[in-house]
């Protein structure tokens, strides 16, 4: 248990530092070349944390959203506990870290940055600011890492998207999507191991 608090604490660390570092430092929409590279930009953008920056519901929507997630958080710990206690194999137990320290890096956004940060729109966020821009379970997710690796164009003769410009990968993400998405990846690729089959069981007759 103490190694996986210590893979929760060090992605929620990254996770935080960056964040407050981009908002401190970036206006909205601001972004710069990493090491000149076109493809590997750090762009910075605000959410209401839902997948791709889906916005739902308005400010009901967004309650509800981070409400939901601190239910799943809480069915993440106990699962992780249960791993532990269990002792399931290695590669479970760090699975289900990431993952865990990916959604509360997340929800930290959403429950504590309307209450600290004031807007980024025209200047840069002031941290404890005077006159912060949200509330409490209102606040918006940072994402930062962007991927365009590849422009370009649907095909004509796709119905509805064809003709319109196409971005591969237009994502943007931040540390805590990235722990989740490994977390989740891990999963998949080592799902034999970490999700044995029991062997069946030989009935017998007496």
């Amino acid at each position: 248990m103490k190694k996986a608090a210590l893979i929760v604490f060090l992605v929620l660390l990254i996770d935080q530092i960056s964040k407050i570092y981009i908002k401190t430092h970036f206006v909205i929409s601001e972004s710069v070349s990493v090491m000149g590279w076109n493809w590997f930009q750090i762009y910075f953008v605000q959410n209401n944390g839902m997948a791709w920056g889906t916005e739902f519901g308005g400010r009901t929507g967004k309650l509800l959203l981070t409400i939901f997630r601190l239910f799943a958080v809480t069915g993440i710990v106990y699962w992780l506990y249960k791993a532990v206690k269990e002792q399931k194999h290695t590669v479970l137990i760090v699975a289900i870290s990431l993952i865990l320290a990916g959604a509360f890096g997340n929800i930290i956004d959403s429950l504590f940055y309307g209450l600290i940060f004031d807007d980024p729109q025209h200047k840069v966020a002031t941290l404890f600011a005077d006159e912060p821009y949200g509330s409490l379970f209102h606040g918006k997710v940072v994402d930062m890492f962007y991927f365009p690796i590849w422009h370009g164009y649907f095909p004509d003769w796709l119905p509805y998207l064809g003709g319109r410009p196409f971005t591969f990968f237009n994502a943007i993400f931040n540390v805590a999507d990235s722990a989740i998405t490994i977390g989740v990846a891990l999963l998949i690729l080592f799902n034999k191991k970490v999700f044995p089959k029991e062997p069946k069981r030989l009935r017998t007759n007496i």
